[in-house]
């Protein structure tokens, strides 16, 4: 129990800037109230969630949608509250440029243009100290015979080729892949081997980022996530939930049975090893529900399902498939999953010093109230702010 509890402590889950501020559905934006208006507030909320959870330290930030003057200062700003500035999202999805694509445009001029926002990506991580850049690409097309689709991914490789070269020493890239949606015919990086077989091409700075909600319904995400670790090219996650190919609600809402698969492969892939860095991010916004309290109880439902795939038996279970023992392997894994981990992860929050219940001592602690009387005037964040 001790090597459990010393896993949990140590866990690292990053929060999304975005998650902060403003969103809703494809028609209608929902606003509430105490939502922060820049990114230095986006960064106190976060901090809140890392102060009743004790497991969250980074903030994911997005470009242009956190943009400042000034990164160091953030980054200072970010220090102060007790957090740090995790990894940099790009953008190149938000401008009317990228009707046909981005790096993979038939246009020269836009590709240029896509591909220097990434290298200024670069250089805020170079400015705010943080090692990741995330790259999601909307690119692709909706008819055959609209591009070439080889010709496409040449360009999508030229790019990628110059921001690896443009990495400093101990940074990365992760790129993500979406099944679809805005392209809907063939979209240029549309699943984890594609992303995968660029990665491989480009060297070791480059890793898949697994997002949870972008894969077709029934798709074996664990078994992707065993792969990539297998080979060293598992760079992260975007945790969040769905029901349908591509949702952005609360990571082990819809499928807590699937969170814990993952993180079982994770636990026995060695992928809180360190040194493989691994990155444990929520991408996830809150159209309904109230933003930081979504974002404690994202970060307090993957830590339940870490804390069960850790209480798996790993000999006995090695030991029934050895056997051949089809019910009892499934048994011991059955036996992890439905223990109840909550007392365990009270247990463990007092032991560092904190409430044994995030979302009450949040809901207590009177800091909504406080920025909802704030924080009146100016323009909320959202998306596309």
């Amino acid at each position: 129990m001790t090597d459990i509890k010393a896993a949990l402590r140590a866990q690292h889950i990053e929060t999304p800037s975005w998650a902060y501020g403003n969103s809703g559905t494809r028609f209608k934006v929902f606003a509430q109230q105490g939502v922060p208006r820049d990114p230095y507030e986006k960064l106190a909320d976060a901090a809140q969630v890392h102060a009743y959870t004790g497991v969250a330290p980074t903030v994911a930030l997005h470009i242009p949608w956190d943009k400042v003057d000034d990164y160091a200062d953030l980054a200072r700003h970010a220090k102060d509250l007790g957090v740090g500035i995790g990894a940099i999202n790009s953008n190149v999805f938000q401008d009317d440029d990228y009707k046909l694509g981005s790096v993979t445009n038939p246009d020269p001029r836009v590709r240029r243009k896509a591909t220097d926002h990434l290298l200024e990506c670069v250089d805020i991580m170079d400015a705010t100290g943080s090692d990741t850049l995330k790259l999601w690409f909307s690119d692709g097309i909706n008819y055959p015979g609209q591009d070439d689709i080889r010709a496409r991914q040449d360009r999508l490789a030229e790019s990628l080729a110059e921001v690896y070269a443009r990495l400093g020493e101990g940074q990365r890239f992760l790129l993500e892949y979406k099944l679809f949606e805005p392209a809907f015919y063939a979209t240029d990086v549309p699943d984890w081997g594609t992303a995968y077989a660029h990665c491989v091409k480009l060297g070791p700075k480059a890793q898949v980022v697994v997002d949870t909600g972008h894969h077709a319904p029934g798709t074996n995400i664990e078994f992707i996530v065993a792969f990539l670790l297998r080979e060293g090219k598992l760079g992260g996650f975007d945790f969040n939930s769905r029901f349908y190919a591509d949702d952005d609600l609360m990571v082990g809402a819809a499928d807590p049975f699937q969170l814990f698969r993952i993180m079982f492969e994770v636990v026995g892939g060695g992928g809180f090893d360190p040194e493989l860095n691994v990155a444990f991010m929520l991408d996830q916004c809150h159209n309904i529900e109230p933003k930081i309290p979504g974002q404690i109880r994202s970060v307090m439902n993957v830590q339940e399902a870490t804390a069960k795939a850790l209480l798996v038996d790993r000999e006995a279970l090695a030991a029934a498939q050895n056997e051949g023992d089809v019910l009892g392997s499934n048994a011991v894994f059955m036996d992890a999953y439905n223990t109840d981990v909550r007392p365990l992860l009270a247990e463990l929050r007092e032991e560092m010093g904190l409430a044994p219940d995030p979302m009450a001592a949040y809901a207590k602690s009177g800091y909504f109230e406080k920025i909802a009387a704030e924080r009146v005037g100016g323009q909320q964040a959202g998306w596309g702010a």
